[in-house]
């Protein structure tokens, strides 16, 4: 199975496709307030795993009231509650995966391939069991159960092995110094600009107002994209920096983000100003 994933990640003969579609779920997501809907953005947490809940235990539940006596009906409730509910998960996987990079887009395609196979099948037991054909509806829906495992086991290697909608900037703040860690003298960061600083190999990005100073980590949590070399826009309080690689955007005072396809806030650390001179730490 392994090697099975290592060549599919490899396979660039997907890539014509990938792009394809790609560029059309860009184009269909265009409005930010949509997109920031379905990243998650407004929740602090991808939105996609939380919505996929509804399908996935409407099905599992399904799976067990098939398996016992008298709970037809029941069964097939649950699975037109199921099958009504993917289409949410799914418009919100689509955007997610239109801003992943082009090996994990690879494995999200048949991701995204294994759950349409899977969710046809559910619907075609819908329409056996509609008719009365209880057992052929049965056996389409472990079917399709069964085929929805597969693309379930290859979105958990998108996420926990490609690393998709993780926050990839975590690992980050934790190479960063526990105790306080001298950066410099206030006064030599410009005012109200940010600026970079590297500490223990880890690039920190500083932003001065006045005498506040807040520092948080330079790489964009959503793929790794350097803040520091990414647009401002505002000023004062209310400045925010947008990630050059995909558009992410963050309030530059406390790391909130503002706007996809980061769902989570930039990690921010720890500073302390003493005698004019700038120290972090985690926090």
């Amino acid at each position: 199975m392994r090697q099975m994933i290592s060549r599919l990640e490899k396979t660039t003969a997907l890539d014509a496709v990938s792009d394809r579609l790609q560029s059309a779920v860009q184009a269909v997501a265009r409005p930010k307030r949509l997109r920031d809907l379905l990243h998650g953005t407004w929740l602090g947490h991808p939105l996609h795993p939380v919505l996929v809940q509804v399908p996935v235990g409407a099905f599992m539940s399904a799976a067990v009231l098939d398996a016992l006596p008298g709970q037809r009906k029941a069964a097939t409730t649950l699975i037109a509650v199921g099958t009504a509910a993917a289409a949410p998960a799914i418009a919100a996987g689509w955007v997610d995966w239109s801003s992943l990079s082009r090996d994990q887009r690879r494995i999200g395609l048949i991701h995204a391939t294994a759950n349409a196979v899977a969710l046809g099948l559910y619907a075609g037991s819908l329409v056996a069991r509609s008719s009365g054909r209880w057992g052929r509806g049965r056996l389409l829906a472990y079917a399709g159960l069964s085929v929805a495992g597969g693309g379930a086991y290859l979105g958990g290697h998108l996420s926990y092995e490609q690393g998709a909608g993780m926050n990839v900037a975590a690992p980050e703040k934790l190479r960063l110094p526990a105790d306080w860690a001298e950066v410099g003298e206030v006064a030599s960061l410009p005012e109200g600009r940010p600026t970079v600083r590297t500490i223990d190999g880890v690039r920190v990005l500083l932003y001065r107002v006045g005498d506040d100073v807040t520092a948080m980590v330079e790489q964009c949590g959503h793929q790794g994209g350097p803040l520091g070399e990414g647009e401002i826009e505002g000023s004062g309080a209310d400045a925010c920096v947008v990630c050059p690689w995909h558009g992410s955007t963050f309030r530059l005072t406390d790391g909130v983000v503002q706007h996809g396809p980061a769902a989570g806030d930039q990690p921010t650390l720890r500073t302390r100003i003493r005698d004019g001179v700038l120290s972090i730490a985690t926090p």
